[in-house]
């Protein structure tokens, strides 16, 4: 059995009863306007080292200077970076999934079967830097939070559509399938 031919860069869809692959959609980080500070402070401590390197008063040393350079740079740069990149949301065809963490992850879930509701929200500075939070609820569990997510619009749009063509597929599966028909008789 065959499917209609679906529109142009879309994937088939399966038959009914067929397992489905999960395939991932995006995967995305938080905004990276919060870093925009750290790159701040790695200029201005890379400028002060430069310039205080060899000129400091007698009861400093070189050695003073870049420990206390290298603990800012540790404190306000690298953790922060760390933090960033360590929490992840993936979208798949299947489920919503949040990941946090640099040594011990944390992981949660939310499957697009049992459908949710996503609303958006976008402050002054969300809006200017074109992110936004989205807050995925299905009325059962905690509410996932989206924060800070690049092109929330778009992502916003792609989270309804999974919903929707998921419910749609678990909606036809449930249903009873006669299987093909008996051949004609000769």
């Amino acid at each position: 059995m065959t499917q209609p031919t679906p529109y142009a860069g879309r994937p088939q869809m399966p038959a009914p009863g067929a397992p489905t692959p999960e395939l991932r959609i995006a995967r995305f980080r938080r905004h990276a306007r919060r870093l925009v500070w750290c790159a701040i402070v790695l200029i201005a401590v890379a400028g002060a080292v430069g310039y205080f390197l060899g000129n400091l008063p007698a009861p400093f040393e070189d050695w003073m200077l870049l420990a206390a350079a290298g603990l800012v740079v540790l404190l306000l740069v690298v953790l922060p970076f760390l933090s960033w990149a360590g929490h992840t949301f993936t979208v798949t065809t299947r489920r919503v999934i949040e990941r946090s963490g640099i040594f011990g992850r944390h992981s949660r879930e939310l499957s697009h079967v049992r459908g949710y509701s996503i609303q958006e929200r976008r402050g002054l500075g969300q809006r200017l830097w074109g992110a936004g939070t989205l807050t995925l609820s299905n009325g059962v569990d905690v509410p996932m939070r989206l924060t800070d997510i690049p092109s929330v619009q778009l992502v916003h749009e792609v989270l309804a559509d999974q919903v929707e063509v998921n419910q749609i597929l678990a909606h036809r599966d449930s249903q009873a399938y006669p299987g093909p028909p008996p051949p004609l008789p000769s």
